[in-house]
């Protein structure tokens, strides 16, 4: 899954390594002129080495007040102290080709361009000036960077969805949202399956009335998982189906409502107005849109769309396991302000995750 970002993100790591080595090779001889300049003032290699990490860790003013060396480029003494006690400070030039290449292998992965920026933002804000210790790689500066960066844009609104069930009054209303195609039926019924395995019961409403089949294709599902229905005939309200499905729960104490509507594109402004009537009439605790990981940047733009017709509360990406590009599940939350809050990734009922970012942030890093 995303294994395509992963050996991107790789090749920055190696990008900035290779750069920063250059930097070592030369580093020896700026650090035997700096020796000579600084002479042989104490006896003890140690107190010299002490005295170096003070003087690269702060710059000192010089007798005008002016500061020795620029706030954004350290000093050849400072570099070549720093190298005196092993470590090798991080400029601007070791990292602008390795984040040229960056963002051009974001934007390749169909990371929306907004966030590709933040992310290459955060990873300069983080690493220039940064000095590298003995202990510390130039790998291990690169990933906790990228690590943070990375973390900063995908966790973005993110809650404890679990938690948020449990806490809530029943029954809990959640509405699916989307376009046709991409999964948004068989996610409903997967996540029934999700909450039964957690103890809560559920009951689906066909809000789809537009659709020719809707009917039979969630009735599949629901007799399969032995689920209660409830549907109109086609060309009913939608917004009274899923009202219909939160009385009958109410009536027989079922924890959560599931309530599908119809596939509908964001630039239909008549379907759009129906989804802001069901957001109306019935009110539910979450409104989930649901969109397939392999579109990338279409994705993310429905995201939005969808966000500012009826405000979503998260989001589910089906398909991940397919997905070698990883845009949009690095890009929905940032662009939204919305959680991912589940990945699709397979077909069976029990092939729902719920997404960790701090997972997926480790996985897209591991070098195995």
């Amino acid at each position: 899954m995303f294994d395509g970002l992963k050996d991107k993100l790789s090749g920055f790591r190696e990008d900035v390594e290779e750069s920063t080595e250059v930097e070592e090779e030369a580093a020896p001889d700026d650090g035997a002129a700096a020796e000579s300049d600084a002479g042989d003032a104490s006896a003890d290699p140690a107190d010299d080495a002490d005295a170096a990490a003070a003087e690269t860790d702060s710059d000192e003013p010089t007798a005008d007040g002016d500061s020795s060396s620029s706030d954004d480029e350290p000093s050849t003494f400072q570099r070549a102290k720093a190298f005196a006690t092993g470590r090798i400070i991080i400029e601007e030039e070791d990292l602008e080709e390795p984040l040229w290449n960056l963002e051009m292998a974001l934007l390749e992965s169909d990371v929306e361009m907004s966030v590709a920026e933040q992310i290459l933002d955060s990873v300069r804000e983080s690493m220039l000036g940064e000095s590298r210790k003995q202990v510390q790689t130039t790998g291990e500066l690169v990933e906790s960077a990228l690590h943070d960066a990375l973390l900063d844009v995908i966790a973005v609104g993110q809650f404890d969805f679990e938690e948020r069930i449990a806490e809530a009054d029943k029954p809990v209303t959640i509405v699916f949202t989307g376009v046709n195609g991409v999964g948004k039926t068989t996610s409903i019924a997967k996540l029934s399956e999700w909450l039964a395995d957690r103890g809560y019961s559920s009951v689906l409403a066909n809000g789809d009335t537009y659709r020719a089949g809707a009917n039979e294709q969630i009735r599949e599902h629901a007799d399969r998982l032995g689920r209660d229905l409830i549907s109109h005939d086609q060309g009913g309200d939608p917004a009274a189906v899923i009202y219909d499905g939160v009385e009958y729960a109410e009536a027989n104490d079922i924890d959560v409502v599931l309530g599908d509507t119809a596939g509908r594109l964001h630039t239909s402004d008549d379907l759009m107005a129906q989804l802001e009537k069901i957001d109306r009439v019935v009110d539910p605790d979450m409104t989930l849109f649901v969109d397939e990981a392999v579109a990338g940047q279409d994705a993310v733009n429905r995201a939005k769309e969808f966000d500012d017709a009826a405000a979503i509360d998260g989001a589910i990406l089906t398909k991940a396991d397919a997905d070698s590009s990883g845009g949009a599940a690095i890009s929905v939350a940032y662009v939204t302000g919305k959680p991912i809050l589940f990945l699709g990734t397979g077909q069976g009922y029990d092939d729902i995750t719920l997404f960790d970012p701090e997972d997926l942030v480790e996985s897209l890093l591991d070098e195995e």
